[in-house]
Formats: C-alpha cells, sequence, structure tokens
C-alpha cells in the first residue's frame, strides 16, 4: 500500500515556515532605499539576506535568539517585513499598527475572517499585494521547491507602503516557484 504524504504544514511547526526570500520582490517598487527595514520574526533569515543581496538596511531579530517581537522593538527602524508566526497574526498585526511605520506582512488570505482583524483593518486601513501563485516555503522537515507550497494562498499585507492601489497583484518570478536559489 502506497503511504499519503502529510500536506508541509502537518509535518511540524505550524509556525516554522521560512519563507523564499524572492518572495519579497514585489515590495520592492514600494520600499524607500533609505529606510531600514526590521526583519522581527527572522528565523533563518530568508527575508534578511535577500534584502541584504538588494543593498537595503535591515536588522533581524527573532523569538528564537531571545527579541520577543511582542515585547522587543530595536532602537531605530523604518519599516517592518516579516513572515509571521501564523498562530500570532492578531498580536502582531495589533503590535505592527501600534508602531505606526510602514509594514508589509506576509498572511495567509485567511487572515480576513474573523470580526477582530476585519475591525482593526476597518480603523486602520490595509492595502493588499496578491501573488499569482503559492509562496513555495522550506517546510520544517526542510522540503523545498515543488513540494513545499501549503494549501492555502498568502499575500502581503501592507500598511503605509502608499501602494497606487489598496489591492494589487503581482507575479512572482519562475526562481520562487522552482524553488531556486531564494535569497538572491
Amino acid at each position: 500500500m502506497k503511504s499519503i504524504k502529510q500536506p508541509p504544514m502537518k509535518q511540524g511547526s505550524l509556525d516554522d515556515f521560512q519563507t523564499p526570500g524572492i518572495a519579497c520582490e514585489p515590495l520592492i517598487e514600494f520600499l524607500d532605499k533609505n529606510w531600514i527595514i526590521w526583519e522581527c520574526s527572522e528565523g533563518k533569515g530568508n527575508i534578511t539576506n535577500f534584502f541584504k543581496n538588494k543593498d537595503f538596511d535591515i536588522i533581524g531579530s527573532d523569538i528564537l535568539t531571545g527579541n520577543n517581537f511582542l515585547e522587543y522593538s530595536p532602537d531605530k527602524f523604518d519599516c517592518i517585513i516579516t513572515n509571521l508566526p501564523f498562530s500570532k497574526k492578531q498580536e502582531f498585526l495589533e503590535r505592527c499598527y501600534s508602531f505606526k511605520k510602514p509594514f508589509a506582512l506576509l498572511l495567509p488570505l485567511t487572515t480576513f475572517e474573523t470580526y477582530k482583524r476585519q475591525k482593526l483593518f476597518k480603523e486602520n486601513g490595509i492595502q493588499v499585494i496578491f501573488l499569482n501563485k503559492r509562496v513555495r516555503f522550506e517546510t520544517p522537515n526542510g522540503n523545498k521547491g515543488k513540494n513545499s507550497s501549503p494549501w492555502f494562498s498568502t499575500a502581503w499585507f501592507t500598511w503605509g507602503l502608499n501602494l497606487p492601489r489598496d489591492l494589487m497583484f503581482k507575479n512572482l518570478n519562475e526562481d520562487t516557484l522552482k524553488g531556486g536559489n531564494n535569497n538572491e
């Protein structure tokens, strides 16, 4: 009998999906090159490395290295960009809004589904960049590429980036879709 392969999210922590840096490409045109970006859920550093390779000034921190985003902030930063632990999306959104600085959070589309978050978005505003394909995350078991897409779609939930429209649609490049070198 053939064994049934579990979806990536069933093989480890629901919050341990490392973002391929290239998933950040759709944000580049909306970022100020003079900003200091804070990647507050750095994990293995894929997003941090991506922006460093694009000559952005970026600070990385993570709860695993003693810097809990819900309690810590660096002395200076201009923008937050992260793929946060999805189980903490409400808390992260509230904290991001409290800084009153631009942010871009990679979140599942189900983020729209609760009254509490809908109220938060209505009161503060939100702009969303939808991606044409699912992001192929690095899964808890180390999968990358073709077999690492979750069953759900994600989008960049942004505030303060002054997108030309509240809803934007962007394409991920082929390296992302093939699981290529994601930090360049």
